[in-house]
């Protein structure tokens, strides 16, 4: 088993741990952290979130603000034809959700539902672990990194980029490869980390 895949199982591990408890206090508190976040940019409308799994961070509670405070929802969905790669759906509370191959539930797919990632302000993204330069170490399907590769040219103005994750996620160093996006904000439920 390389390091990666060490530090991944770890991490998925110590995040599957969690109670139900720590969980729901989790998402409230990571609402507060959020909250504080777009105050920094009043221009976000259009976010792309996650519906958690596999223990990751509930984004529940950024759900219900965001529907009450008129930000609008894009799910990730896998891309049919693009291998590797995610579309990004509008989503509200009559969504029809359907699970995708790994079991997460996803947008269904509908061609006049989906939002061009560059037309998104902002893309929350779920992560296994992350460390203290911004590095994020994904479930190992490179969806994220293939999909948002292009934030790394000096003209990609957005979507900003940044995780959600549980305290517990935080390492001192992952080991990067060529491909890997870093991320220039991480939200904990306990801190903001801003990386550039």
């Amino acid at each position: 088993m390389n390091v990666r895949q060490q530090i991944r199982s770890q991490i998925r591990h110590a995040r599957q741990q969690l109670t139900l408890a720590e969980q729901n206090e989790a998402q409230v508190q990571v609402l507060i952290q959020f909250k504080k976040f777009i105050q920094q940019y009043p221009t976000i409308k259009k976010i792309g979130l996650y519906l958690a799994n596999d223990g990751e961070l509930s984004t529940q509670t950024i759900i219900d603000y965001c529907h009450q405070t008129n930000i609008e929802i894009y799910l990730p969905v896998i891309h049919p034809f693009c291998s590797g790669h995610l579309l990004f759906l509008h989503y509200d509370k009559s969504t029809l959700l359907i699970k995708n191959k790994y079991g997460i539930a996803e947008p269904k797919l509908t061609a006049t539902a989906i939002c061009p990632t560059t037309e998104l302000d902002c893309v929350f993204t779920p992560l296994v672990a992350f460390d203290t330069a911004g590095q994020r170490l994904g479930m190992g399907g490179g969806y994220y990194d293939r999909t948002f590769a292009f934030t790394q040219q000096a003209n990609s103005l957005k979507p900003i980029l940044v995780g959600l994750a549980h305290q517990c996620q935080q390492v001192d160093h992952l080991p990067t490869e060529a491909w890997d996006v870093p991320l220039p904000a991480i939200i904990t439920p306990e801190y903001i980390f801003c990386f550039q």
